[in-house]
């Protein structure tokens, strides 16, 4: 259903200033950092995980073609021996719906065993209900749990 091709280095121009910004989004959400200091705190981010872009060892960076057409992109990296982690998985909105997105992590198992690796891990925020369910949906278990309150 759906092909996994590296991201070339314009793909990767195109997906970085996305990222940034949607990463930055994110985080002012999950009330983890202020709309002020969030670009240049999700900037920070992504060079330290990302200093060689999309050649940096360790990472692997997809895009998600379904029927020739490019529908999103996925990011692995390598952060144990054996572990990988699943750092963004992202449909473009006009193919949201459609089961591209649990095709590629389908997919992206074949790839992480094809590395070496035996588990796969990941992060989603907590509002991010439509993610939730489709991780639970492919097995993933909640492993960890972080919860905050803020006062005033």
């Amino acid at each position: 259903m759906v092909i996994l091709k590296e991201m070339t280095a314009l793909q990767f121009e195109s997906y970085i200033e996305d990222a940034i910004q949607s990463y930055a989004r994110q985080k002012v959400a999950a009330g983890n950092w202020t709309s002020e200091e969030a670009m240049s705190k999700s900037k920070e981010e992504f060079q330290r995980l990302l200093p060689d872009g999309e050649k940096t060892e360790n990472n692997y960076l997809f895009t998600i073609f379904a029927e020739d057409e490019e529908v999103g992109m996925i990011w692995i990296s390598r952060i144990f021996d054996e572990v990988g982690f699943i750092y963004k998985i992202q449909i473009a909105e006009a193919f949201q719906g459609k089961g591209y997105g649990k095709a590629a992590m389908k997919e992206i198992e074949i790839v992480a065993k094809e590395l070496g690796m035996k588990k796969i891990e990941l992060h989603v925020f907590g509002h991010n209900k439509v993610a939730k369910h489709l991780y639970e949906s492919l097995d993933y278990e909640t492993t960890n749990i972080r919860m905050a309150k803020t006062i005033v």
